[in-house]
């Protein structure tokens, strides 16, 4: 059985901290011997979570972000929180083609594409108070 591994990352609400932050979460998955798809399906899912963050979490500043993983059995866990604006209406922000941002380039996809990458996602927000997504993705059956 293996041991179980967890990692923190913080880091500032800045565009160039997303494709680190997709890097640091898909290169400690690699413990777990993931296949390219499984890596791809990782830094998708943790891109869009952190782009969320940056754009809809802190839209008038910078803020911070955190990340944590942990491996447990053969599964990773990935949550990415924000301490910023948080969703008024998770249920309807859940929804394809959502967006707060209708005159800018976003297709309202992030929660979606999330979703179809990883096995489970939950996302968790007070208004005020920032938004947690939590996110999983088994990469081997004897995941527990």
């Amino acid at each position: 059985m293996d041991t179980n591994n967890k990692i923190t990352l913080s880091f500032l609400s800045l565009s160039e901290n997303e494709s680190f932050a997709r890097s640091v979460a898909s290169c400690f998955a690699l413990h777990l011997n993931p296949s390219v798809a499984q890596i791809s399906d990782i830094k998708t899912a943790v891109s869009e979570a952190v782009t969320n963050a940056i754009v809809h979490g802190y839209p008038n500043g910078v803020g911070r972000i955190v990340l944590e993983s942990e491996l447990v059995g053969g599964k990773i866990h990935i949550n990415v929180f924000d301490f910023g604006v948080g969703i008024e209406n998770i249920d309807e922000a859940l929804e394809p083609f959502y967006t707060t941002k209708p005159d800018e380039e976003r297709s309202g996809m992030g929660f979606t594409i999330m979703k179809s990458f990883m096995d489970e996602v939950r996302v968790v927000s007070e208004k005020g108070n920032g938004t947690k997504v939590y996110m999983t993705k088994t990469i081997r059956d004897d995941a527990v």
